[in-house]
């Protein structure tokens, strides 16, 4: 009984002395979300995670449209960043996507559903293998997740499906040009009955030079991304590329690929060329 008794008593020392450690690699969520310590749990698999103003996530205070919320993520006070993710806290699917930015700048710009009033994150991942978290509350009315794409009232939708949209400007004097992607898909959640889920999973932005394709970025794209989906990057092309090649595909197997040439320095932003035997559009 006695030695019983000293083994509980050291447990509960050691839990006494361990608890501090504990609430310290777990700090308090200052946007005060019911799902964050399983969120935390579950996306950031217990590496350490700080609160960091030098995140700026930048969303609206209250969604116009659920359906395609403007969102961005800019992780570019940090430096170096091995990966990105976005997170809507209230949403069926939380994570939005997850960004590679490889040798492009650690910004994202995207547009999300959101089924209702919830906490929005961004987080970066530095080298350290930290974490830095921020956010912001976006008001929403509700139902972005599981209203059924505007593409289906179209009869004509699957035939324009995997058509690319994209402008790149001429690189700034840091070498830095921004991309703007647009991809027609109807990028469906599956949360309508009847109806699985649809969507862009993958898209890689690589430079075309004579020496090969190297990889300048990746994006992992989940079923919260808006409709037609659009993203915006800051990408740094090789000085001898001669354009950049976006490649990906859809959960279901569809290819997604176009050729955005590069624009001479001063130049108005080149739009996308599509390879021989590839659909695009010029719809804004």
């Amino acid at each position: 009984m006695r030695d019983a008794l000293r083994h509980v008593g050291l447990t509960c020392a050691m839990l006494a002395v361990a608890a501090p450690a504990l609430a310290a690699s777990s700090p308090s969520d200052p946007l005060k979300s019911v799902m964050w310590d399983i969120l935390r749990d579950q996306y950031f698999a217990g590496a350490p995670v700080v609160f960091d103003a030098a995140v700026k996530v930048t969303a609206p205070a209250a969604a116009e449209d659920t359906r395609a919320v403007p969102l961005s993520v800019d992780a570019t006070a940090l430096g170096q960043v091995v990966e990105m993710v976005a997170i809507a806290d209230l949403n069926p699917f939380p994570l939005v996507l997850r960004y590679h930015p490889g040798t492009a700048a650690p910004y994202i710009a995207t547009r999300i559903k959101i089924q209702q009033a919830t906490a929005v994150r961004g987080a970066a991942r530095t080298a350290d293998g930290v974490w830095h978290v921020s956010g912001v509350l976006v008001d929403a009315a509700g139902g972005g997740c599981s209203a059924p794409p505007a593409s289906y009232a179209q009869k004509d939708w699957a035939d324009h499906v995997g058509e690319v949209q994209a402008r790149l400007w001429p690189a700034a004097d840091d070498g830095m040009a921004r991309l703007r992607l647009r991809i027609r898909h109807p990028n469906d959640t599956g949360l309508v009955d009847g109806i699985p889920a649809y969507f862009v999973e993958t898209l890689q932005v690589e430079a075309q030079t004579p020496g090969g394709s190297p990889t300048l970025a990746r994006i992992d794209s989940l079923e919260p991304v808006s409709e037609n989906p659009v993203f915006s990057l800051d990408v740094r092309p090789p000085p001898d590329a001669t354009a950049l090649i976006l490649r990906g595909r859809d959960n279901q197997g569809g290819e997604i690929r176009a050729t955005i040439p590069m624009p001479p320095p001063g130049a108005k932003p080149a739009m996308s060329l599509k390879p021989v035997g590839q659909p695009w559009s010029v719809g804004q």
